[in-house]
């Protein structure tokens, strides 16, 4: 285990920013937006930021280090990930379909867990971050494609890389609990990042959580609001669960969180945002944006006072595990 903890709790005030968004999840956004996006979360305190080749084809990494260019590098924790290189596509289209991201299919993503394509991929973030270094690594989503090929392959690569001290930590980021399992089980990662599988609606990754805890695993908690499910105050039946049309049984539980959360005066996202923070292993959660606006959101989100009392009137309605 590295000092990857120390560098979690510089994230905690009040999140990290997570990349995806400014990328053009699901929306086109703009240079400028994403640049204010950035900028917003700067002045609010936030010194987490993470990013992804796949995120928007390279667009996030290359925004996010425009955006950081000249701010000092040791202020801040960076993360990226490997595991997809990107190559020419067709360029007659766009990204929406196949990846999620309103950007030009100019670009595709290549899976590829070899040792030389680990090492291509971290250098050619690199070169689109502007940056001679990241503070993690992640394999990516290893379960879409190979498990056993990114824990046998990739991982260990990653390994080597932070011993060479070329990345400060690995780790491994997915939403399959089980594969994060089988990552944490090799004894490779320093880090995990945790996709929608630990927040307010759901815990199936508890056990999960608690066993980074034992082992000095950190976690990164990401997909908080579970895609938009738990953004909202009010629920409604056009919200999305796992970037999907959320079914009606999920958003009846949802609602019947927020009805808790009123009691207390808290809103439903101001809980889901403080939620997984109250585990050991959590060092810090990342929250995706595409305009200053939705970042000063999450600011003030973050900074509620959230009481214990809450907590344990959800675990009595059977709305939150024990």
């Amino acid at each position: 285990m590295t000092d990857i903890d120390i560098d979690l709790d510089l994230g905690r005030g009040p999140f990290w920013l997570g990349g995806a968004g400014i990328g053009g999840l699901l929306h086109p956004v703009t240079d400028e937006d994403a640049r204010a996006t950035v900028d917003a979360a700067w002045d609010a305190g936030v010194r987490g930021f993470d990013t992804a080749p796949h995120y928007g084809l390279g667009r996030s990494e290359r925004r996010l280090g425009a955006a950081l260019a000249g701010r000092p590098r040791d202020s801040y924790l960076l993360s990226t990930k490997v595991g997809r290189l990107l190559v020419p596509g067709r360029g007659d289209g766009d990204d929406l379909a196949s990846g999620g991201f309103a950007v030009p299919d100019d670009l595709v993503r290549q899976w590829d867990p070899s040792p030389s394509g680990v090492r291509r991929s971290l250098e050619e973030s690199l070169g689109r971050l502007g940056l001679d270094r990241v503070d993690i690594a992640y394999l990516h989503d290893p379960d879409v494609y190979s498990l056993t090929d990114g824990l046998t392959q990739a991982l260990p690569t990653l390994a080597e890389l932070r011993d060479e001290g070329v990345v400060r930590a690995v780790g491994v980021g997915s939403n399959s609990v089980s594969a994060l399992e089988a990552a944490v089980d090799t004894g490779l990662c320093d880090v995990v990042m945790l996709a929608g599988r630990y927040t307010l609606l759901e815990q199936p990754a508890a056990s999960l959580v608690a066993r980074c805890a034992e082992q000095g695993v950190a976690v990164v908690a990401v997909g908080v609001y579970n895609s938009g499910l738990l953004g909202q105050e009010r629920p409604s039946s056009g919200t999305t669960y796992d970037y999907a049309p959320a079914p009606s049984d999920l958003v009846a539980r949802a609602n019947a969180i927020a009805d808790v959360c009123e009691r207390h005066g808290v809103t439903l996202p101001e809980a889901a945002i403080a939620f997984p923070l109250r585990a050991p292993a959590v060092g810090a959660i990342a929250l995706g944006a595409q305009s200053a606006e939705q970042v000063r959101s999450n600011v003030a989100r973050a900074a509620a006072d959230v009481p214990e009392a809450l907590w344990e009137d959800l675990r009595a309605a059977g709305l939150l595990d024990a």
